[in-house]
């Protein structure tokens, strides 16, 4: 990068304003794991008991919710903390974004959901990002909005809304990613769940159930009649963005968080650890016991696993199977 811009080069980064940064041949990783700990200790939660989701699926948290008030100041502190640990941890932004509504005069049951998520915040302390080299920047999307996240008050917009506003993102990710070199070619895929928005986008009839939205809005139809946004119909299961937009139940939570590129830090690099003591071993005769053919399957399942895993719970995706499925395979006279 110095050859294109200009820089000074002060060797590795390892901190940065409270984050952990890991930089190998392969991999850049992400993480805050000291500063979730400092935030365990300070709120009285070092030894509690883990949370498998930050949220619990059936609750909605509302302005009055009848339970008494909580101490204002520590609420404030905790949810603050929150939004700060999110720089890394996705998987909390809507969470702490939600919590975030209710620093007016927040409940003791508001109190209760900002702990539950210290508590899932405590499970998965290891938890990171983590950027994988080899891999083309092809830009994909995801919209979808929470028509009850907000029943109260009736603010959240609707879903034409939302695949307006990630089309803005996009078109701007599109420009980022050409100024690194990383032009996108052909139009970026923003997925949607439904099929009404995406008709309305295509359609550049003015009719009277669109005559109410505001007219900015609309340049998503001028974005995909030029070719830069193609927006396509998934499955609500397959809607990743749910993971930002509602509290989810663990299995679907965790399917989500494999998807977004959370990594539990540790795991990979054991697996990564494993495979280098896996390359040194040798037979009686002198001769490596693993191929490098088979080692080099080993490293690419391994960089799958830290692209989509999320853990915990774990997926299928067993050590001992990983490394030693060819156990008994000898490397090849070649």
């Amino acid at each position: 990068m110095m050859c294109k811009y200009e820089m000074s080069d002060l060797g590795l980064l390892h901190h940065f304003l409270g984050m952990g940064i890991t930089q190998t041949e392969g991999s850049i990783s992400i993480h805050q794991k000291k500063y979730a700990f400092t935030l365990l200790d300070k709120f009285g939660l070092k030894d509690c008991k883990s949370a498998s989701t930050p949220l619990v699926a059936i609750d909605k948290l509302q302005r009055e919710d009848g339970s008494e008030a909580a101490y204002e100041s520590l609420y404030r502190k905790i949810v603050g903390s929150l939004l700060y640990l999110t720089a890394t941890r996705p998987d909390i932004m809507f969470s702490a974004s939600l919590l975030a509504r209710f620093m007016h005069s927040p409940s003791k049951l508001h109190y209760g959901a900002a702990k539950r998520v210290l508590r899932y915040i405590q499970g998965t302390i290891d938890y990171g990002i983590e950027y994988v080299t080899g891999k083309s920047s092809f830009l994909v999307g995801y919209c979808d909005t929470d028509w009850s996240g907000s029943e109260k008050d009736m603010k959240t917009e609707a879903e034409y809304v939302s695949a307006a506003e990630a089309t803005s993102q996009a078109i701007w990710l599109r420009f980022v990613l050409e100024d690194f070199g990383e032009e996108q070619t052909t139009a970026t895929t923003v997925f949607c769940d439904k099929t009404s928005a995406i008709a309305m986008s295509k359609n550049p009839v003015f009719h009277q159930r669109s005559k109410h939205i505001r007219r900015k809005f609309h340049f998503i139809r001028d974005a995909i009649q030029n070719g830069e946004i193609d927006l396509v119909y998934c499955k609500g299961e397959e809607q990743i963005a749910d993971i930002f937009t509602k509290a989810l139940p663990n299995d679907r939570f965790s399917f989500y968080l494999g998807c977004i590129g959370t990594v539990t830090l540790q795991y990979v690099a054991t697996l990564r650890e494993q495979v280098e003591q896996l390359a040194e071993e040798r037979t009686p005769e002198g001769l490596p016991r693993v191929s490098k053919a088979i080692l080099s399957d080993y490293s690419e399942k391994i960089e799958a696993i830290a692209s989509k895993l999320a853990a915990p719970p774990m997926r299928s995706y067993d050590l001992e199977d990983i490394l030693h499925e060819t156990a008994a395979a000898k490397i090849e006279s070649t």
